[in-house]
């Protein structure tokens, strides 16, 4: 779907990623971000959350904290992040990105609380009485106090497997006042995730019981006397769903997906951000009337379901069939087939994937291959890269980082 997106609203990037590919500056299992894309995003989320009062946190995972994107970002108004997990933290701090909150969707352990609070983030969601009294602990300790949100649930709200956990709604008055006792932490706010997600059937980004659930919980905080009540509502942020957000009471958001457009809405819509990644491999060899694709970034992001997934294949210019003997395309890259790609089985490591050839005999070792699909870089062995310059005829990678924002490795020059 997204490769369908990039090839109608961003073909100048497809192209120039070819031919960096070709040139040997994108290494093959790379992750391209159009960085000027990414920037004009950033910008438009700065814009309309300062027009609605909302604060953006950047949740950075699925670029890998690429840290040419965080520096884009915090110039573009974004200057904060989320930090998925304590490493995500530390990832994006160490990009040039302040933290903004941390400690949801993943809490923070029990003996990297200190590690967690050295990054002084603004907010820090605890799950229960113990973890907001290690937060405690672990500001007093650098002299501060920290404010922290709590996970508001009640029965009905959806979480994926594995994510549940929290304070009961309807404690959530008695849960404020019990953190407000403990040394070290104030209580400021309420979380949940997902706040929003999308609706298959309708085509659209909609609210989920949890939205509801984090009104009720303001109304019950109000009522016990609480004021200035922080609401952290992230899940499926597109600018298209801000508006909506402000209106229910959020005072946080955390783009992510929309950075980059690819939030499960801009698959079926044209919204207002640009689609700006894309998945940079070749083929290694051929075998049995297969291209062998390598791969060791090849985790999609299955909120869309079973999608199949395409590539584009394109000619490295080692002589034979169309453009392959100039070394350069006629045309454009959007302007070739998308090929059917047999992914390997989610329980496989993802050494490759597989073009079915059907007889092909233009395809060839070396080519490139361009992937155009939801990405979650974080758990993956695949690099980062962004492309700056995009359709001005002088674009160049920024750098190569791994999926976890640090360098790669790489082996010193005999």
């Amino acid at each position: 779907m997204f490769l369908d997106l990039l090839r109608r609203r961003n073909p100048a990037f497809l192209d120039a990623i070819a031919e960096l590919h070709r040139e040997g500056a994108l290494p093959a299992n790379t992750y391209a971000i159009d960085l000027d894309a990414v920037g004009r995003n950033a910008t438009a989320f700065a814009r309309e959350t300062g027009r609605l009062g909302l604060t953006p946190f950047a949740m950075t995972k699925q670029l890998g904290r690429n840290p040419d994107v965080s520096r884009v970002l915090a110039a573009s108004g974004i200057t904060h992040a989320v930090g998925v997990d304590l490493q995500c933290a530390l990832a994006a701090a160490s990009g040039g990105l302040r933290i903004g909150h941390l400690g949801h969707l993943v809490q923070i352990p029990r003996h990297e609380a200190d590690t967690a609070a050295a990054l002084e983030p603004l907010y820090w969601t605890v799950f229960n009485e113990t973890k907001a009294r290690e937060a405690g602990a672990a500001a007093l300790r650098r002299g501060r106090v920290q404010d922290v949100l709590l996970r508001v649930v009640q029965e009905g709200d959806r979480f994926y497997t594995g994510h549940e956990g929290g304070f009961p709604l309807e404690g959530i008055a008695a849960a404020a006042d019990l953190v407000d006792t403990i040394p070290g932490v104030r209580f400021a706010g309420i979380t949940t995730f997902p706040a929003t997600l999308f609706d298959a059937e309708r085509g659209t980004a909609a609210a989920t019981p949890n939205r509801s659930t984090l009104t009720a919980a303001v109304e019950l905080l109000e009522a016990a006397g609480r004021t200035g009540i922080e609401v952290n509502a992230p899940g499926t942020t597109s600018i298209s769903v801000l508006e909506a957000l402000a209106e229910a009471g959020a005072t946080q958001v955390e783009p992510g997906h929309g950075l980059t457009g690819t939030t499960p809405a801009h698959a079926v819509s044209d919204l207002e951000e640009e689609p700006a990644i894309a998945y940079v491999t070749e083929v290694s060899h051929l075998w049995n009337d297969r291209a062998y694709v390598f791969g060791g970034g090849l985790y999609v992001d299955p909120v869309l379901g079973g999608v199949a997934t395409s590539a584009i294949v394109v000619a490295t210019g080692d002589g034979g069939p169309a453009g392959r003997t100039t070394g350069r395309m006629t045309g454009s890259v959007a302007d070739l087939d998308a090929l059917p790609v047999e992914m390997p089985a989610p329980e496989a490591i993802d050494y490759y994937a597989t073009i079915p050839l059907n007889g092909r005999t233009d395809i060839r070792v070396g080519d490139t291959v361009i992937f155009g699909f939801r990405p979650q870089v974080f758990v993956t062995r695949a690099s980062t890269a962004a492309v700056s310059g995009i359709g001005t005829g002088e674009h160049r990678v920024e750098g190569v980082w791994a999926a976890d924002g640090s360098a790669p490795l790489t082996l010193p020059a005999s």
